[in-house]
């Protein structure tokens, strides 16, 4: 019988086994600074040797396929930093790390065109750590820092004694709360946490970087509201610090993506529109974005349109805004803009690119699981799909009302999952280029959304939402078993004629970096990138399968494990929900089978 403590799901019955409550001195910091931003949950699965010796600092093994992906994320992907100061050390006096040469820049996308492979950030091929024997920390040590901005580190008694301990699979858990940042461990019922660090400032976002996890080393960043971003390693005590006090951009933080499999690079969204690429082991360097409306040399909007659209007719629904450093693969090595100094102020620094994508704020962006792209929403009501690697919008959608509010990627690449203001939640497919289907059941604003990996196979997926309404609900969601709309054939003719403009392309794996304008494709729309949000009859709908009411404080994340999934709520408390049976993962078709699929499709 249900409680507040379990609900009934189709396969069992979820209960939870596991809270995590703010200790009396967090809830006294949480009472003196007023909480302002949701807590969010990043989560990360490290294998520990069986037969761990105290005196063996150098175990290399990664993370493997058991590694478990970081919660909203998902995916994670994602930004670059490079300063590495202390807020006690002058500015100037910033170094990177270890490592006095910067490391190349990697993504994670598969080789791509010679054309593409020295023009832009993410056009090399990814390089892990395994091949680096001596990865590069943080600079600083957290325990003996004399920063304002960290004011407090709490560790758990006898912490390396904890660690070392450890062997198998172990998940470590961390959230913000207020101006804390936690580090805790899921599953094992820890009286108190790991480390819970004290910040001057909110932290308003995080990520766990998967490709370099190890027993000895977990690479955090962590963005907070004053544009401030932290390189973290909680098993050090280490960290570096970059855009420190807003030195490229003073705006909050909203997001913040490792890209996946690149040890260094990062991206980081802002309150004021923009995306930024970092890379860690890069220094900030002296940058000011250039606006819309003026159009120096290294400044243009990636979009295969025409180059006009710079003397400020920038249209934020047709393209993205980039303003590229003279570090940045397409200008390097180019001759000079007026007024830049020599070869030598060249070096590469942060940032590694600048978007600007909206004129409102961004308020969340997830990549595809290959990392070629990237899906983000914005306050204006738009997801917009964005090429990694050419730096350019493939496609704007429309909201059915008011703004988005989160985001995320199936873990096959094949749908795209949005929560609103709508109440609704919403499954696109950027290679059909519409929506699949709205899902109706939340009474306020969806606040996360999540796909559970467990339970999708590429036929059936699972995904679950959480909403202002303090609803928890599962949904399942079956492509072949929608009703198909009788406006849909309608819908792919009126289409058809902007798929040379989108990923359509990339189902014939041909680029989008040299694309025609629109006017050269025949395209009779304006914004030939721009898709409306359809009518409630042209879509289908999906019912929930699980509805369940959780306390009383509004819910801000979601997140699912292979053992379960997590809950969070705005006072930064988090309940574990177990699964009723050990479920075997379903085998999901790889995005690649998937692309082989759509290649076969297409042909016939």
């Amino acid at each position: 019988m249900e409680n507040e403590s379990t609900f009934v799901a189709p396969e069992g019955v979820y209960s939870v086994t596991e809270e995590h409550k703010p200790t009396p001195l967090a809830q006294h910091t949480i009472a003196a600074a007023p909480i302002l931003y949701p807590t969010k949950i990043s989560t990360v699965s490290v294998r520990f040797t069986v037969n761990k010796s105290t005196t063996s600092p150098g175990l290399s093994q990664l993370l493997g396929g058991n590694r478990e992906k970081e919660l909203k994320k998902v995916p994670g992907k994602e930004r670059e930093d490079g300063q590495s100061v202390s807020s006690s050390d002058d500015p100037d006096d910033a170094s990177p790390d270890a490592s006095s040469t910067p490391a190349p820049d990697t993504a994670a996308s598969p080789p791509v065109a010679p054309h593409e492979q020295t023009s832009t950030p993410f056009s090399h091929n990814p390089g892990g750590l395994g091949k680096r024997k001596t990865a590069p920390r943080p600079k600083h040590n957290m325990r003996t820092t004399s920063s304002t901005f960290i004011t407090r580190l709490q560790n758990a008694d006898n912490i390396n004694k904890v660690l070392q301990s450890k062997q198998g699979e172990t998940t470590f858990l961390f959230y913000n709360s207020s101006k804390t940042f936690v580090w805790t461990e899921a599953g094992a019922k820890l009286k108190e946490p790991l480390a819970r660090i004290y910040f001057s400032a909110y932290p308003t976002c995080h990520d766990i970087n998967l490709a370099t996890v190890s027993p000895e080393r977990i690479d955090v960043i962590i963005g907070f509201h004053t544009g401030d971003i932290l390189w973290f390693d909680p098993i050090s005590s280490r960290y570096g610090r970059l855009n420190k006090q807003g030195r490229i951009c003073n705006s909050p933080c909203t997001a913040i993506r490792w890209v996946p499999e690149s040890p260094n690079l990062f991206l980081v969204s802002h309150a004021d529109g923009t995306i930024i690429i970092y890379d860690k082991e890069r220094e900030d360097g002296t940058f000011i974005p250039h606006e819309p409306g003026s159009s120096p040399p290294a400044t243009f909007p990636l979009d295969g349109a025409s180059s006009s659209s710079s003397q400020g007719e920038w249209n934020p629904l047709d393209s993205i805004y980039v303003t590229m450093p003279p570090w940045h693969p397409v200008t390097a090595g180019g001759p000079l803009p007026p007024g830049t100094k020599p070869e030598k102020e060249k070096t590469a620094k942060n940032p590694v690119s600048h978007w600007r994508v909206s004129r409102r704020s961004i308020v969340d962006f997830v990549f595809s699981p290959d990392a070629k792209f990237l899906a983000a929403i914005s306050e204006d009501g738009c997801l917009r799909v964005i090429d990694t690697v050419a730096e350019q919008l493939v496609d704007c959608y429309a909201s059915y009302f008011g703004a988005f509010t989160c985001v995320a990627w199936s873990p096959d690449g094949r749908f795209v999952l949005t929560g609103g203001q709508d109440d609704l939640v919403t499954i696109f497919s950027p290679w059909e280029q519409r929506v699949i289907a709205r899902c109706q059941g939340h009474s306020s604003f969806v606040c996360g959304v999540s796909f559970d990996d467990v339970r999708c196979d590429g036929r059936t997926y699972r995904f679950g939402s959480i909403g202002e309404d303090n609803k928890l609900i599962l949904w399942d969601f079956s492509y072949g078993a929608l009703h198909r709309p009788k406006l849909q054939i309608a819908h792919h003719q009126r289409m058809s004629m902007t798929s040379a403009l989108s990923l359509a392309l990339r189902r014939r794996g041909e680029s989008t970096l040299y694309l025609a304008p629109a006017s050269a494709l025949g395209a009779e729309s304006p914004l030939p990138r721009f898709h409306p949000a359809p009518s409630r009859n042209e879509v289908a709908v999906v019912q929930p399968v699980v509805v369940k009411h959780i306390g009383s404080d509004m819910l801000t994340d979601i997140a699912f494990l292979p053992r379960g999934l997590l809950t969070a709520n705005k006072q930064g408390h988090i309940k574990f929900w177990i699964r009723p049976l050990a479920v075997q993962p379903r085998h999901l078709r790889t995005q690649s089978a998937y692309r082989r699929a759509s290649q076969t499709d297409a042909i016939s």
